[in-house]
């Protein structure tokens, strides 16, 4: 509240107290399942197939996850998580590179970015920086056959905190990793060599240029002092011009705390055999650096006719350009490595430990692995179905559903297959039959489809599992008509599928339907299509024996635990209780305006309840307050009963 204090209108902002509840998703799918490669540690979040395919590879011949996300995003799904599933002795493709000094030591640590024989299917091409050659290089990856880089990492440096540091810039890379040797030793001292012999005699006032040691900042020298100062004659020589530069930047003082004085002290200046000027920092070290600046004052300046810096020509190396990997022993040529299966090393090329092949490990051939990836999906917080797209276990349904249940909001719904070969009633009875334990919260469906093989191996249609393509039909329904709508009727025509494994019948279905089974059956009509013919939990429970009631529900149960959180630690009296009435209520009244709800009035189809009969004296006590919400649910028209009667005739 504002100070009152003088005559006149105060004008301050108070809250309506409306906050308004948002309708949690109820359509991002996770499927857990073999992949070719992907990480095996964490549930990756995906937007459409080519990303799973950059991410996780192609179709296996062995496992149906690719194929379940391809239907899910062909039905309409629009994000799911991915968790692959692999046995522990999977084994990442890797190579170990050594440096270009005259005793070489390991520099950098190559890998697949994840475990897999598909791994050893990378190449890199390692060559000299196309910007700056005698420091940077490029680093191109190729996967198979490919005739072209599938990425391409240029100017790549050594030395850590630059911008274009080797593990930064390659932190993003979709095929690999790159660690450097942080334990190598080996550097030189870094130099400026110029691009010819100097052009003499310098005369003044043109005698001065700036140069800049282990990046402690750029300081002026001016040459005629020495010759001043009688250490040399004149400037008329390279050697003499070699002496004036090696005193003056010796005499200088370094402006950082953090700079050896030595780089300074140390310092000298030498003639190459061709003229030209060579500078050299006085500290070894991977950062150290001479440079040269290109100009300072056209008049004054010397350095243009001493050809030094490198926009007049001149070369600049930093002491840790000699930890780069080798370029084939020669700077200019490139070398090829086989990350993992570099067996025999090109001539000039060194990895100096045995390079490790990638590995998918022994074939996933027990439920536990499956079961315990569900675990992986604890920190995604905004899924809502889950499957295991082709494992028709009893033990994996009946664990997936319990961890469905269990998570802390039961904010899962798990969409279930029976296996391939279940095509007739009393197999799928028993496998229903056999799950445990059984809850509300997953549905089981029947029979398998058949597509096209995206493989184009097989010239005929394959078998495929339906939770793919009903995992897309459940996202798509759900943005057309909403959650409390069942994803079942001639209006979810599965797309995708070329034909069912089994197509039963009417007298068949009535076995499977019914209590205690409660299975849904993917039927074949010749006016819809392949359609999802059925819309029930596993459960008996008649409460939330439908899957629209039970997602419904929770739905409502993640929105109003999201959108009421405003509420903890609030004065817990009847302010606090009308105002979550009036939150939850306008909430509830937004879904039954759409059409969520039974009920001809608002009253009839939900209520909010909130006072001091949910919410006593001991409740405050205690620092709880309670709140009941009640809807009246949606069920499907399961069965239309249609009378038929014959009307007598009558006397006109």
């Amino acid at each position: 509240m504002a100070t009152v204090s003088y005559p006149g209108v105060y004008v301050e902002e108070v809250s309506s107290g409306v906050r308004p509840i948002t309708a949690a998703s109820t359509s991002t799918a996770a499927f857990l399942g073999q992949a070719e490669k992907g990480s095996i540690s964490e549930a990756v979040r995906i937007f459409n197939f080519t990303e799973f395919q950059n991410l996780y590879g192609g179709f296996l011949s062995d496992g149906y996850l690719a194929h379940a996300v391809y239907q899910y995003f062909n039905n309409g799904g629009a994000i799911c998580y991915i968790v692959r599933v692999a046995n522990t002795d999977v084994a990442v493709a890797n190579i170990t590179l050594t440096d270009q000094a005259g005793a070489p030591q390991d520099t950098l640590a190559i890998s697949a970015v994840s475990p897999g024989a598909w791994g050893n299917n990378l190449e890199l091409v390692v060559s000299a920086g196309t910007r700056d050659s005698g420091n940077e290089f490029n680093i191109e990856i190729y996967e198979g056959s490919s005739a072209s880089p599938v990425e391409v990492f240029e100017n790549l440096g050594m030395i850590p905190g630059i911008s274009n540091y080797v593990e930064t810039v390659t932190s993003t890379s979709q095929y690999i990793r790159v660690t450097v040797d942080q334990t190598n030793t080996n550097a030189a001292a870094g130099s400026s060599t110029g691009a010819a012999a100097p052009s003499l005699p310098l005369t003044s006032p043109r005698t001065r240029f700036q140069v800049n040691l282990n990046g402690d900042g750029f300081q002026e020298i001016n040459l005629q002092d020495s010759v001043d100062d009688a250490t040399v004659a004149d400037l008329a020589s390279a050697a003499n011009v070699a002496a004036a530069i090696q005193a003056e930047v010796r005499a200088l003082t370094r402006q950082r705390d953090s700079t050896d004085q030595n780089a300074f002290t140390n310092f000298t200046c030498t003639v190459a055999g061709t003229g030209e000027l060579v500078l050299t920092c006085g500290v070894v070290g991977a950062a150290s650096s001479v440079n040269v600046a290109s100009s300072i004052d056209g008049a004054n300046n010397c350095s243009v006719l001493l050809n030094l810096s490198t926009l007049n020509g001149g070369e600049e190396i930093v002491g840790g350009a000699v930890t780069r990997p080798h370029f084939n022993g020669v700077a200019t040529a490139p070398a090829r490595y086989l990350v993992g299966d570099h067996a025999t090393p090109a001539t000039g090329v060194s990895s100096t430990n045995t390079p490790a092949l990638g590995s998918d490990g022994t074939a996933v051939t027990t439920d536990q692995p499956y079961i315990q990836a569900l675990q992986a999906l604890n920190e995604a917080d905004d899924i809502s179905l889950v499957s295991v797209p082709g494992i028709g276990s009893t033990n994996v349904v009946g664990e997936a559903m319990n961890y469905c249940e269990n998570r802390s909001l039961s904010d899962c719904f798990f969409i279930g297959d029976t296996g391939q070969d279940i095509d007739t009633v009393d197999e799928a009875q028993t496998f229903v039959g056999s799950i445990s334990p059984k809850n509300s919260y997953g549905a089981v469906y029947v029979p398998w489809l058949t597509m096209l093989d995206p493989t184009g191996v097989s010239s005929e249609p394959i078998a495929v599992p339906p939770s793919g393509f009903v995992a897309g039909m459940y996202a798509k329904t759900d943005a057309k008509r909403g959650v409390w709508k069942a994803p079942a009727g001639t209006g979810s025509a599965l797309a995708g599928a070329t034909g069912l494994v089994a197509n039963f019948t009417d007298v068949q279905q009535g076995l499977l339907n019914p209590d205690p089974y409660n299975i849904n059956v993917i039927r074949q009509f010749a006016a819809s299509g392949r359609v999802i013919w059925g819309a029930r939990t596993i459960s008996s429970d008649a409460e939330w024996r439908y899957i629209p009631i039970r997602r419904t529900a929770m739905m409502m149960r993640v929105s109003i635990y999201r959108g009421i959180q405003w509420a903890v630690f609030e004065p817990n009296d009847t302010e606090l209780w009308s105002q979550l009435r009036l939150n939850i209520g306008a909430f509830m009244m937004t879904l039954y305006r759409q059409g969520a709800f039974q009920g001809s009035t608002p009253s009839a189809a939900f209520f909010v309840k909130c006072d001091s009969e949910t919410t006593t004296q001991a409740d405050i006590d205690n620092g709880v307050v309670n709140v009941l919400v009640g809807f009246a649910p949606l069920k499907p028209a399961e069965f239309i009963v249609v009378k038929i009667s014959q009307k007598a005739g009558q006397s006109s």
